[in-house]
């Protein structure tokens, strides 16, 4: 299996491993760790970024090719949203099967 094949169950766990890992360095710096607010705001500004970054992925900001950054920030938000709906309770796998089996349904 390669890197690009690991399984949802995975990532979840790398992405909650990874910001408990952040909890430690805010801890260390802070004195606390950021709250669920903190998170979802830097998750928002993380959001704009991926807009600025399509924008001149296609030619319509300047400063060049952006598609590193955009890939960067495209797998940011997706570690954000994971973040956020383990702290806010929410079962992200069940929430994504739900929200795409109604998608289905509704189309």
């Amino acid at each position: 299996m390669s890197d690009k094949d690991i399984a949802v169950d995975e990532i979840i766990r790398q992405s909650l491993d990874i910001r408990e890992k952040y909890h430690a360095l805010e801890q260390k710096y802070h004195g606390s760790e950021w709250t669920v607010e903190e998170d979802a705001l830097a998750y928002l500004t993380d959001a704009g970024l991926v807009g600025r970054n399509i924008m001149a992925h296609q030619g319509r900001w300047p400063n060049g090719d952006h598609t590193k950054e955009l890939s960067h920030k495209l797998a940011e938000n997706i570690w954000w949203l994971i973040v956020l709906a383990d702290r806010s309770g929410v079962d992200i796998k069940d929430a994504l099967s739900t929200f795409l089996k109604d998608k289905q349904k509704s189309l």
